[in-house]
């Protein structure tokens, strides 16, 4: 989810889906994007509120892979990643999160695929490694998933708020599951604290990842991969086989 992993990858014995919001900025004509109908018409219900779940797909020929895109009208088809155009950052960026991480699962359910590992990429993914190990534990696709988080520096300074906290709770991902990361604080690094409680190995996403995140990751026994710069796909090779409990 997130960070485009490359074909090299894949030549290394990985079979790689990727998903990604639909953001504002992505042109749809130009990148040839087209609705999947048979996965779209879900709604995700946040804030008692149903929001209609759009799956659409593009092909990178050359990588032979396909990016799927998850969209909605009042999260995504509109709007930029995490400031608007006057560079305020928008309010409801947790929640935005909340409906990402719910819509790629749902949509991977429905595919019946089954993902040895799933590696969330930046602070939409964020929320994926609680739903996974709480809400989706019982199910099929996850119950035997392992998650990988990337930590990066932040990317944005305003908290998430108490509507966000309380939007969480979902199926048997609770409050109370979280509450001790993010009770008094819940910016940045306190999100990306909630997806390592619940991930089964942290990769660093670059060098300026604040020092009390890594400490949060190493204090709960994680395997914690050091930034790799460019050139990562052999080391992400090597922590997928250690996280899934190929190597020690």
């Amino acid at each position: 989810m997130g960070r485009y992993l490359p074909q090299s990858i894949q030549e290394l014995g990985h079979e790689i889906r990727t998903f990604t919001p639909k953001w504002g900025i992505i042109n749809e004509r130009r990148n040839q994007l087209h609705e999947v109908i048979r996965l779209s018409g879900m709604n995700i219900i946040i804030d008692d509120t149903d929001h209609p779940l759009i799956i659409k797909v593009a092909s990178i020929p050359q990588a032979r892979m396909q990016i799927y895109f998850i969209d909605n009208d009042d999260y995504f088809t509109k709007r930029q990643m995490i400031f608007d155009e006057d560079g305020k950052e928008y309010e409801d960026n947790g929640e935005r999160a909340i409906f990402f991480a719910r819509g790629v699962l749902e949509t991977v359910k429905k595919l019946r695929w089954v993902p040895d590992v799933v590696h969330c990429h930046g602070w939409v993914t964020a929320l994926a490694p609680l739903f996974i190990k709480k809400a989706y534990a019982d199910e099929p696709s996850f119950a035997e998933t392992k998650v990988v988080f990337s930590a990066s520096s932040p990317e944005f300074s305003n908290d998430l708020g108490e509507l966000t906290r309380n939007c969480i709770p979902f199926r048997d991902a609770k409050l109370s599951d979280v509450v001790d990361v993010c009770s008094e604080k819940f910016g940045y690094d306190e999100l990306q604290k909630i997806a390592i409680k619940f991930s089964d190995g942290v990769v660093l996403d670059d060098e300026k990842v604040n020092t009390e995140v890594v400490d949060y990751a190493k204090s709960l026994g994680l395997p914690v991969l050091p930034y790799q710069g460019e050139d990562y796909k052999d080391a992400y090779h090597e922590f997928y086989e250690q996280v899934m409990g190929g190597e020690e």
